[in-house]
């Protein structure tokens, strides 16, 4: 074993890092008191809406379908799920900036994660095998990968260079280490997913999203959790998305979900950072007020899933901490003129 893959072999739990980051926070804290009334909101709506599982695949551009082709797409999907945002929306809005990265597909325009999901079909319906971690490891050549995500706007896809490394990193290692397929990694977990992310930070670079938080290494590890998760939830806890412990996992503290959390008065800024959210300024990856908002959002939604879990003695598994962020995001993308702060803004292949 080399010394970078021991570096990863063991690294610190999400939920303990979480836990960690919130108690030594100096930016972003958790007003407890609101915890209640925020899981009472949040349970009745996602009873009403029938929230579970089977609401991943009622996205339009998800695939419908549960096989060994949709894992891959999905390990694609997660591998490219990052640093969606745009220069050009100087007002969180949802109305995007005319200008804005779009990818048309079937007459609609897609912004945002659903361009990703929108190039990706639409090379698929080409007959690009895009999802083939053969293809886009070694025998796409650069510019047929920077085609598939051209844009059908005057901004071209953030990050398209950091985009193709990660493309030809994973592809590779997918390759030569896993028999071509990430169904092959889910195997060897053997249906448990704190194995599988092992497996991921380990053998994966761009999920390594590890950083120093007041002297200590802590993780968040938003796109190894939300590909477990995604396959969970497209496989409805069956075949490939079986995992016994799937509680484990946590929510996936991106740049969207904060915002809803603010809104629903769980999450609160010191005024130094209110103001530089209110300017867009960039919050480094890795540095303490951007470590702190996305700790405290996972630490924020494990106390708001405990507390549902106490309210619905009877069901103490029905909603976890992935159908919350499923829920959390979906709400802010719905109410997003009404978010009372802005998204952070980071550019990072880790979210």
């Amino acid at each position: 074993m080399s010394l970078e893959e021991a570096k990863y072999t063991h690294f610190p739990g999400v939920l303990d890092s979480a836990q960690y980051i919130s108690e030594h926070s100096r930016h972003v804290y958790i007003p407890l008191e609101n915890i209640d009334h925020a899981a009472k909101a949040i349970l009745k709506s996602m009873e009403t809406r029938s929230y579970s599982t089977k609401t991943w695949k009622e996205h339009i551009l998800h695939p419908k379908s549960a096989d060994c082709s949709t894992v891959d797409w999905i390990f694609l999907v997660d591998l490219l799920n990052f640093s969606f945002w745009s220069d050009l929306d100087t007002v969180d809005a949802s109305s995007p900036h005319p200008d804005r990265y779009s990818v048309s597909y079937k007459d609609k325009a897609y912004t945002g994660y659903w361009s990703l999901c929108a190039a990706i079909n639409k090379a698929l319906d080409k007959g690009i095998p895009i999802t083939n971690p053969s293809y886009y490891g070694y025998e796409a050549t650069d510019q047929e990968l920077i085609d598939i995500f051209h844009s059908d706007t005057r901004e071209k896809v953030p990050l398209i260079e950091e985009r193709i490394k990660v493309m030809r990193e994973a592809g590779r290692v997918v390759c030569d280490l896993f028999g071509g397929s990430f169904v092959n990694c889910i195997e060897q977990a053997n249906g448990s997913a704190q194995a599988l992310l092992s497996i991921i930070v380990k053998n994966f670079n761009s999920f390594r999203d590890i950083h120093i938080f007041n002297g200590r290494s802590v993780s968040i590890l938003k796109r190894a959790q939300i590909l477990i998760a995604d396959i969970w939830a497209c496989f409805d806890d069956q075949s490939y998305g079986a995992f016994a412990d799937i509680h484990t996992i946590t929510m996936f503290a991106d740049y969207r979900v904060p915002q809803a959390l603010y809104y629903l008065g769980v999450l609160c800024y010191s005024p130094e950072l209110m103001e530089k959210l209110k300017r867009r300024e960039i919050l480094a990856s890795g540095s303490n007020e951007e470590i702190e908002i996305r700790g405290n959002s996972i630490w924020s939604v494990e106390l708001i899933c405990r507390r549902i879990q106490q309210l619905q003695p009877e069901r103490p598994t029905s909603i976890n901490a992935i159908l919350l962020d499923f829920y959390i995001w979906d709400f802010a993308k719905e109410n997003q003129d009404e978010m009372m702060v802005p998204t952070h803004c980071t550019r990072s292949c880790f979210y």
